[in-house]
């Protein structure tokens, strides 16, 4: 079995600096490197953050965006290089064009999306210029070249290369003009996963992968916004502890799995660590090998 190797992202460059870069710490602390396996490979200091909105790309941050996926490539393709299995602790949901961009280095790789939202937004309809609700369609390469087109390798995905699962935002993100989910991408919405039970959503989304091997994104807020009030940006409804932790060891326990990133989590809060602690416990059920437990 690969070691998991944990690597610290703290970034808020996507978003801004509310206690999401807190997020590292907090698993940290609440056992997540207790786990079996599981090695400290590093941490990944952000460049400060600047809240003005860059005039040019409609992207804050946009200059710091672009140099600190690439020093976290660096890292996680560290990682890869030495046959470990890649845990990346954000920050908020922009770190996953630094762990795709270590993908991509190295040829056609796809993405198992969990999020509350589709993040599929162009500059012109994100209120704050937060490439936190970007980071899908930058990697897709639709976006200032900049953010989309990293070191010339974009786009990052293709569009038949990733399935979005658990998101229940469509009509928020309609209602702000976001750019339309495109036909090639699949995408199973919290109802779609509701409709044929987590498992069996999880097996469908991973057979539309083909035979690429696979990144999984996990932001918090995916859950049910009553068993998960950390994140910044709520919504009503959301996937079960069960649900989400059947999910990624459907995920996980396929071989084509390459690494995890976990973004959004609030540890602020979360003042008394429960949230913390509960989140650690679905992560290494998760990506426990051993015989299927599901939590409470």
């Amino acid at each position: 079995m690969r070691e998991t190797a944990i690597v610290e992202a703290p970034s808020v460059l996507g978003l801004r600096p509310t206690g999401v870069e807190e997020l590292p710490a907090a698993l940290l602390d609440a056992g997540l490197a207790a786990a079996p396996g599981a090695v400290r490979a590093g941490r990944v200091e952000p460049p400060p953050y600047d809240p003005r909105r860059d005039p040019r790309t409609g992207v804050r941050n946009a200059a710091g965006l672009a140099e600190y996926a690439v020093r976290l490539a660096d890292a996680v393709g560290a990682v890869l290089d030495r046959g470990r299995f890649p845990l990346v602790l954000g920050g908020d949901c922009s770190i996953l064009l630094g762990n795709l961009l270590a993908l991509r280095r190295r040829g056609r790789y796809g993405l198992f999306f969990l999020d509350g939202h589709t993040d599929f937004y162009q500059p012109s309809a994100e209120p704050a210029g937060e490439a936190a609700s970007m980071e899908l369609a930058l990697a897709t390469g639709r976006g200032p070249g900049l953010l989309a087109d990293l070191e010339g390798r974009g786009p990052l995905l293709r569009d038949e290369d990733t399935v979005v699962l658990g998101f229940r935002d469509t009509g928020e993100s309609a209602a702000a003009g976001m750019q339309p989910l495109p036909p090639g991408l699949s995408a199973v919405d919290l109802d779609g996963v509701r409709a044929v039970g987590a498992g069996v959503a999880a097996r469908r989304a991973l057979a539309r992968l083909a035979a690429v091997p696979y990144w999984v994104h996990l932001d918090a807020d995916v859950l049910d916004d009553a068993l998960m009030p950390a994140v910044d940006y709520r919504l009503p409804g959301g996937l079960s502890w069960a649900e989400l932790t059947e999910v990624l060891r459907t995920a996980l326990r396929d071989g084509r799995a390459v690494g995890l990133d976990v973004t959004i989590f609030n540890p602020r809060l979360d003042p008394d660590g429960t949230l913390a602690a509960r989140l650690v416990r679905c992560l290494r059920a998760g990506l426990d090998r051993g015989p299927a437990r599901v939590p409470e």
